[in-house]
């Protein structure tokens, strides 16, 4: 009746000959979906429960169930369960546990389900719990950063565009600025959820089953919000993932121009803060040098995150319905990119709140670039000059404080008023970084009465969440 050995394979009864152990190395997927033990005991319970109420398994063979699985991801936790390539991967390896332990009505478990509905839904519980945990890290660095807010409100920065010194800001302006981009990740991944959260199993292989299953009992059990309607869909649909990959992308390269925003200021060119210790390193042949690693490895592991995507991308474009093998290379990258993402946040939160402003080099260095210009360009607007008239009177005494090395706030009224008739001596209230961000007005700007409302706004919500 065929190769006993190759019997021990789930699938081995119609195989006459064994597996070659190259393709059972080649094949295997246990090295790294074993991560996924507590989501597929979780999935198989929740599973077991609806093949009780339905009538497939009895109630003393559910409960033994539940006990054996509980036991293994026992086991598993105090690594105490042994792995091995001829299973494959871990639904295997938690099913052949089972039934070694209970015998027949472990070999039950496996009724109305296929792993192509298992995996897809053990997949689906690892990125919803994947991404409350990405949801509270982001909470966390957004804490940091308005946790500097009201210690930081009267620092004046140097806006810039194009790298160039624009117009001056809060320093909290530019905290909150990254709260706004933490947040739209936020939601990002809250949408994303939406569509995590919705039931794969009893799709079975493809095409559903015969027998009598309560899929809306299941994801009562697993908490889903909704079943997939479509069970060709569901064997092939890695939507999910992709998305997932995607905010984990667009979180990454957040982080990465914060990363590098951080790394320039602590330049000697910039100086305008300091690193804390503990998150930087050293030279092993310049004894003066503290580098900003953390910063730089941030902003290099989003290369990871953005080449992660294009894989699973590249992976999933050429398949037909429904399950392919393909698919089982959808892990490894998406694994990484959460991995990674998430060993940014956490390093993240910490290096903003104890990195510390250098407020005298900041300051000392405000009256370059002229970023008052806007501001006494729309002082003329005020008084009634059409903007683009007014854009030009200001960059000929822009040119002329650039000749004369000096601010444009100690150009003398006299010079002004060649320039434009309409100014008077009240030009000075507007001219000056610090003047500049008082005479902002506009919902959303820089000035210091609105940074407050937002400030107060983050803490409200960050409180209440």
């Amino acid at each position: 009746m065929g190769n006993s050995k190759e019997k021990e394979k789930a699938w081995g009864g119609v195989f006459t000959e064994t597996t070659d152990k190259r393709v059972e190395l080649f094949t295997e997927s246990i090295s790294f979906d074993k991560r996924l033990y507590e989501q597929d005991i979780r999935g198989s319970i929740g599973h077991a429960r609806m093949l009780c109420d339905v009538g497939l398994l009895a109630q003393e063979e559910f409960e033994r169930i539940e006990k054996e699985l509980l036991e293994i991801k026992s086991e598993i936790e105090r690594d105490q369960f042994e792995y091995s390539t001829s299973l494959e991967d871990i639904h295997m390896h938690i099913e052949r546990a089972l039934i070694e332990r209970i015998g027949d009505t472990g070999r039950k478990l496996h009724t109305a389900r296929s792993r192509n509905d298992q995996i897809s839904t053990d997949l689906r519980l690892w990125v919803r719990d994947s991404t409350d945990l990405l949801d509270f890290s982001l909470r966390d660095l957004q804490a940091a950063f308005i946790g500097r807010c009201d210690k930081d409100m009267d620092v004046v920065l140097p806006g810039y565009t194009h790298t160039q010194r624009a117009q001056p800001v809060l320093a909290p302006h530019y905290w909150l600025a990254y709260c706004e981009k933490f947040k739209r990740d936020r939601q990002r991944l809250a949408d994303c959820r939406k569509r995590v959260n919705i039931l794969s199993l009893g799709a079975a292989a493809c095409a559903g089953t015969s027998l009598p299953i309560d899929r809306q009992k299941t994801a009562e059990y697993l908490a889903f919000d909704e079943i997939a309607a479509n069970s060709l869909d569901i064997s092939s649909d890695r939507d999910f993932v992709l998305e997932f990959a995607f905010c984990l992308a667009q979180i990454a390269l957040h982080l990465s121009n914060w990363a590098e925003e951080w790394i320039l200021w602590s330049t000697v060119e910039f100086n305008f803060l300091k690193l804390p210790q503990p998150f930087c390193t050293g030279s092993s042949i310049m004894p003066q040098k503290v580098n900003p690693d953390v910063l730089e490895l941030i902003r290099g592991k989003t290369a990871r995150s953005i080449g992660n995507l294009q894989t699973l991308l590249v992976l999933t474009k050429g398949l037909p319905l429904a399950y392919n093998r393909d698919l089982q290379e959808d892990k490894e990258p998406v694994f990484d990119s959460f991995d990674s993402v998430k060993a940014c946040l956490e390093l993240a939160a910490p290096l903003v709140a104890q990195t510390i402003l250098n407020r005298e080099a900041i300051a000392s260095k405000l009256d370059r670039g002229y970023l008052d210009a806007t501001s006494l360009m729309e002082y003329l607007i005020k008084k009634g000059v059409p903007q683009r008239t007014a854009h030009g009177i200001v960059g000929r005494l822009v040119r002329f404080a650039i000749e004369k090395n000096v601010p444009l706030a100690h150009l003398p009224l006299k010079t002004m008023k060649e320039a434009c008739e309409m100014i008077d001596y009240s030009v000075y209230e507007v001219l000056g970084a610090e003047n500049a961000v008082k005479a902002m007005q506009s919902y959303g700007s820089t000035a210091p009465d609105q940074v407050q409302k937002q400030v107060n706004l983050w803490k409200m919500n960050l409180k209440f969440e």
